[in-house]
């Protein structure tokens, strides 16, 4: 840890960075990020996370690279699959679906054991 981030203010609530374009409807997005935001709370985590939007149909290397960036930052990684694929990840990572969101397309990423 850094002595700077001693003297940092503690986040109150949490960072959502969101990538990618959502290809669902603007009420489902909103929906979805509040459940986000709920979850995080609820978990009492008031840091930064990440979202991604991936369509396995239009695969977008600037989405692939975002993530090879933030994937070390110890900070929570999501991803809301729009198709039927999940996002390919590096190896010793994977998808874990989240099942307490009723759509079934929400993961976590995960270090492999």
């Amino acid at each position: 840890m850094k002595l700077l981030d001693l003297f940092k203010p503690k986040p109150t609530k949490p960072t959502i960075s969101s990538y990618g374009q959502p290809s669902i409807e603007p009420e489902q997005v909103q929906s979805l990020m509040e459940w986000f935001f709920a979850s995080l709370m609820a978990a009492e985590y008031f840091g930064k996370s990440h979202l991604f939007w991936y369509n396995s149909a239009k695969p977008d290397q600037k989405l692939e690279q975002a993530l090879k960036k933030v994937i070390h930052r110890d900070e929570p990684i999501f991803l809301y699959r729009c198709s039927d694929r999940t996002m390919p990840v590096s190896e010793g990572y994977y998808w874990r679906m989240v099942p307490e969101h009723p759509s079934m397309r929400v993961y976590q990423l995960e270090v492999k054991e």
